[in-house]
């Protein structure tokens, strides 16, 4: 029996704070895509300047979300950063719902994390035409509306989260075997939220 992979459920308000900037947000997405990168690296990929964002890093590195990646640096004056769990992240709204702090915090984070996604998606489809046919005949969009209670949604966000870990592991077995071939970063967003019409 395989171990499960959970994200880190953060329930510290100053650690989801560190999320509430922006730019720690995309240097974190960032790192976890790249596995490591140099601050000078992820400058570049910012457009920002070195200093500022080993600043950043070092910001997030204290709240335990990445760390130096050992064994990486050839020179003394280069600092390679990876971030700490394969796994990533999460929050549960409610542990963070004492206090109007709490409550903006959840807010701040939960925007950033919605508009580096939306972000994320409008430079693919700026971008569409360089990825080739095979690549956006197999990215796909959609919208289902459903009626559910909310144990059911639960558990369709416990399935999704199941289905996604099982190919997140296959594409890592695949990468370690020496498979690169045509694989690349593939981001899938999910939502699963009550709406009324």
């Amino acid at each position: 029996m395989r171990p499960e992979h959970k994200p880190e459920q953060i329930t510290d308000l100053s650690r989801l704070k560190a999320f509430t900037n922006p730019l720690r947000m995309s240097l974190y997405r960032l790192l976890y895509a790249a596995g490591s990168a140099t601050a000078s690296q992820l400058a570049e990929q910012v457009d920002q300047a070195p200093s500022l964002v080993s600043y950043h890093l070092r910001k997030l590195a204290e709240h335990g979300f990445v760390s130096e990646a050992e064994g990486r640096s050839t020179d003394a004056r280069e600092r390679w950063w990876q971030v700490v769990s394969e796994e990533g992240w999460g929050f549960r709204e409610s542990d963070f719902a004492g206090t109007p702090e709490e409550a903006a915090a959840v807010g701040a984070v939960t925007r950033g994390i919605t508009e580096t996604r939306a972000a994320q998606y409008r430079t693919y489809l700026d971008q569409k035409a360089t990825w080739g046919q095979a690549w956006t005949d197999a990215a796909f969009s959609s919208e289902w509306l459903l009626e559910l209670s909310p144990a059911e949604l639960a558990q369709l966000g416990d399935e999704c989260e199941a289905l996604l870990q099982r190919w997140r592991e296959r594409g890592k077995a695949a990468r370690a075997g020496g498979d690169t071939g045509s694989r690349e970063h593939v981001s899938v967003h999910l939502y699963g939220f009550p709406f009324r019409p």
